[in-house]
């Protein structure tokens, strides 16, 4: 019989622990330092709360950006270290250079010190207490998947991957079509259906099928789970809180039919906000553009060989093509040989040209296109016609992705790998489509504080 886990944490509640107690355990190691020690930078009072305020502000902003509350990331401690770091690092800074909130430098130099490894230590020792306990395997939710021919594989792996406490067990076939080998997986009959949740304490049951791909004894064995208060959720729903994408390659052909699209995408106000931050977001874009161009330029003429932008046409709102403008980043005639899907590492982008991506300084230009309006600073990516030719024949819904003006970033460039294979595109349109149901304010902010990680980390590619 399986170890019976113990309490499991949803995605949700992972996340609220671990910004509530960032930063309770900050202000109470700051609070003991103060009373046991001589540490007199930092008080918590009524008479300088302020203080306090601007202190845990810093440190949620950086920690929100350098992805301490990735739940993936936050239960590997080397990624933690580096990230706490950086969060560390940033929040002081910023915390000793802003003016009038913050309070005054001691004399005392070394106390600026005793504050950045206070925080660093308490934020390591408690995120080193979360991984050990909260996220180790005796926290994991075990499920039971149930449906017609699916990859099982598949689903456990990604289920597997947005949430590291989330284990699929096996899982119930209603077709007899699926062969798995793989032993981490068990394959259950129906009537074995109420031991085997008994057996490896399984907490929750996952139904991919309709109504029409589960049998009478299965529906029988679910109704009593159901009766019995046993959770069993939606595959579609579980998938989509899990993962933040939404799996199209499972959706019937009535998906129009039941698809909440956002209701942001016809409020007035949200459109008329988001245009002018479009604006405002684009005028000092073209101004930092302006300012390291003569930079930009001299690195081309040494590395590039070559112009220094140049045009495309991509697709954008409603379908309609547009010209794209970017700074080059790849050898001259790089499609002589007809079009081709960038690369991770490829071949064909140039030494200056990989460092202009890495830090998405080759973006620039496009704030032109926003400033006209064929883009948004946040949408889906535009793809060339020649591929959303080929992608629309082969993915399903690919061009409900044109709904809503593409962007400059999006939730499939900050929560995606790098790919513009097939499956890859299919992953890509998987968070876009998410991100226009779910579209709103907040949706909006998170992509931006993500981007904000990916190009101080450098992880552009």
């Amino acid at each position: 019989m399986a170890d019976k886990p113990l309490l499991h944490f949803e995605i949700s509640e992972r996340k609220v622990l671990l910004r509530i107690f960032d930063v309770l355990f900050v202000l109470l190691t700051l609070t003991l330092l103060q009373i046991f020690t001589n540490f007199s930078y930092f008080r918590i009072s009524k008479e300088f709360w302020y203080w306090t305020v601007l202190l845990v502000a810093y440190l949620k902003l950086f920690a929100h950006i350098f992805e301490l509350y990735d739940l993936q990331k936050a239960s590997q401690f080397d990624i933690v270290l580096k990230n706490a770091l950086l969060t560390t690092s940033l929040t002081v800074l910023f915390f000793i250079l802003t003016p009038l909130l913050s309070p005054s430098l001691p004399d005392n130099r070394i106390q600026i010190l005793y504050f950045f490894l206070t925080i660093l230590c308490t934020i390591l020792l408690w995120r080193w207490a979360y991984i050990s306990l909260i996220a180790s395997p005796r926290f994991n939710k075990r499920v039971i998947v149930v449906g017609d021919s699916f990859d099982i594989k598949m689903i456990a792996e990604a289920f597997k991957k947005a949430d590291p406490n989330y284990e699929v067990v096996g899982f119930v076939n209603t077709d007899g079509q699926v062969e798995v080998e793989d032993e981490n997986l068990l394959q259950f009959e129906v009537e074995d259906l109420r031991k085997a949740v008994k057996k490896y304490h399984i907490k929750e049951i996952v139904v991919s099928s309709g109504y029409n791909g589960l049998m009478l004894p299965l529906y029988n064995e679910l109704s009593f789970l159901l009766n019995e208060g046993f959770p069993i959720r939606d595959y579609m729903q579980v998938y989509e809180d899990i993962t933040a994408r939404i799996p199209v390659q499972n959706v019937d052909h009535d998906f129009y039919r039941y698809f909440p699209f956002s209701r942001s995408n016809q409020n007035k106000f949200y459109l008329f906000s988001l245009r002018l931050f479009d604006i405002l977001f684009s005028l000092i874009g073209i101004v930092i553009g302006i300012a390291i161009v003569p930079f930009l330029l001299i690195g081309n003429a040494l590395a590039n060989r070559g112009p220094l932008l140049y045009t495309q046409e991509r697709i954008g709102q409603n379908s309609k093509p547009f010209k794209i403008i970017k700074f080059r980043t790849m050898v001259k005639n790089a499609e002589e040989q007809g079009p081709r899907y960038a690369e991770k590492n490829d071949l064909r982008t140039t030494p200056f040209g990989k460092f202009m991506r890495k830090a998405r300084i080759d973006e620039i230009p496009q704030f032109l296109n926003l400033l006209k309006g064929e883009m948004s600073l946040i949408g889906p990516r535009p793809e060339r016609p020649v591929f959303v030719q080929e992608l629309s024949r082969s993915i399903p819904f690919y061009n409900i992705r044109h709904v809503i003006k593409p962007g400059l970033t999006g939730w499939a460039q900050v929560k995606g790998d790098y790919s513009g294979e097939e499956a890859g595109a299919l992953e890509k349109l998987q968070y876009d489509l998410f991100y226009i149901k779910h579209r709103s304010i907040f949706l909006d902010l998170n992509i931006i504080l993500k981007t904000l990680s990916t190009v101080i980390s450098m992880r552009g590619q």
